[in-house]
């Protein structure tokens, strides 16, 4: 792989560390990593002064994420092309993947504020589960990159 390839990834791997951290601290301090936490953020709290998001207000929030979250995740597996492992089969399972969570984290909110409160766990397994996937991916990428 050229020196340039290498040094592009580096900086990107970089800027997604960066990314996934401010990523933690917002949702910590907007949300909280608990489930009442998850339900008093999108159906409000009358005693705390929280007020329920509307489903335009999420709408707001979501639309952005969806762009976002689809073209982190493909510059991320792009970068896979240039390494060794773009060849392997679970590659193709960890593409699936990773949208399928990004989806599932996008969308959630919608069902919590439709009455279904199972989907605060949702919310939170698929923020961790997105977070992890992007982890597990960066490590693939830099790893391929550093032994190479």
């Amino acid at each position: 792989m050229q020196e340039a390839y290498k040094l592009s990834i580096l900086y990107y791997l970089a800027f997604s560390l960066l990314l996934i951290v401010s990523a933690i601290m917002l949702f910590e301090h907007k949300i909280g990593f608990s489930f009442s936490g998850v339900l008093e953020y999108y159906t409000g709290n009358e005693e705390k002064f929280i007020p329920a998001q509307s489903v335009a207000g999420i709408l707001k929030i979501v639309l952005p994420h969806i762009f976002v979250f689809g073209l982190f995740a493909m510059v991320l597996l792009h970068f896979l092309v240039f390494t060794n492992i773009k060849y392997k089969k679970n590659i193709i399972i960890l593409v699936y993947t990773i949208f399928a969570i990004a989806l599932l984290e996008i969308f959630t909110p919608f069902m919590i504020i439709g009455g279904f409160k199972f989907f605060a766990y949702v919310k939170l397994f698929s923020f961790f589960a997105l977070l992890a996937l992007v982890l597990y991916l960066s490590w693939l990428l830099f790893h391929s990159i550093a032994y190479d």
